[in-house]
């Protein structure tokens, strides 16, 4: 079973090396007229080119590319109402004669609608109808029988990957755009989520520098933030984390001879409230923190504290 596993991924592999070798200036040409469109993007096609299709429109419509899918058989009964003169067709079809797509593209011409084609026949019907051709030929298909969609689906399915990619750094997409048409996930949350939204504001545990080590421990633990700040939050003079702490007991077990001055961190990192929860999160993993303290570093004035494990 590993051999026949691992024979699927070799023919697939070829398959995708001979199809990005004929890649040409008529993938260029395709990006250019999504780009220039000023209506949408729609995919078109039937059975496992269909269930490729809709993976296609929806990587595009995420990542900056007004796209749907369209069911070509649908799309015959009544669905071509939503086909407007300004938007682009995408149509794929491996052996580019599948007669449900056929049979929509006279409408496609009759309402100027501009066709992409994705097959693995260039002299095929479909292609020829097609403004441009983009070449998904294989060499075989992983399926022993030469039957079933394997190959010629992966392909296809990677030929859509690369025109969503083109596109998006066409356009400078950025991480901000992605979690604007994501915002249920967690990269979404916390590209448009900011920090004030999520920090803690009450009982943070504020401390004296001449308080006493059991002051200190008994602040640490109410507070249940794992540290204590040091100062008032008009001004900060640093804070003690529990690492600090435990560090200090290594060097001197007689907790009379501690003093808070000596063993807290002067200068802590301080973030701006409307920073989003992604770039505090990125420099806390850089400087391998998990705490950071919300408010102005300039005034080393504190409104909150934020915790990377509760974002």
């Amino acid at each position: 079973m590993k051999d026949i596993a691992k024979r699927v991924f070799d023919i697939e592999i070829e398959s995708l090396k001979h199809v990005a070798l004929a890649i040409g200036d008529e993938f260029t040409a395709a990006v250019e007229a999504i780009l220039d469109s000023k209506g949408k993007l729609i995919v078109s096609g039937v059975g496992k080119s269909g269930l490729i299709g809709r993976k296609i429109a929806a990587t595009l419509a995420s990542t900056g590319t007004p796209s749907f899918f369209l069911h070509p058989g649908e799309a015959f009964h009544g669905d071509l109402g939503m086909v407007e003169p300004n938007d682009l067709v995408i149509l794929i079809s491996y052996s580019g004669e599948t007669d449900e797509v056929l049979r929509i593209i006279p409408f496609l011409k009759w309402n100027n609608n501009k066709i992409i084609s994705i097959t693995g026949n260039p002299g095929s019907t479909i292609a020829k109808n097609s403004d441009h051709h983009l070449n998904v030929c294989i060499t075989r298909e992983a399926c022993p029988l030469e039957l079933a969609p394997t190959s010629s689906t992966t392909t296809t399915l990677v030929m859509g990957d690369a025109l969503a990619v083109a596109l998006m750094e066409a356009r400078q997409f950025q991480h901000e755009d992605f979690a604007r048409f994501h915002p249920g996930g967690s990269l979404g949350r916390k590209l448009v989520v900011k920090i004030k939204d999520l920090m803690r504001r009450d009982n943070l545990p504020f401390i004296h520098q001449d308080a006493s080590f059991t002051e200190l421990l008994l602040r640490m633990s109410e507070g249940k933030l794992g540290m204590v700040i040091v100062g008032d939050p008009n001004r900060i003079d640093g804070i003690v984390t529990d690492g600090d702490l435990r560090r200090a007991l290594v060097k001197n077990p007689d907790t009379s001879q501690l003093h808070i001055a000596e063993m807290m961190t002067v200068n802590p990192v301080i973030v701006d409230p409307e920073e989003y929860i992604n770039q505090a999160e990125q420099l806390m993993i850089s400087k391998k923190i998990t705490t950071v303290l919300v408010g102005s570093p300039e005034k080393r004035a504190i409104e909150g504290v934020y915790q990377i494990y509760n974002g």
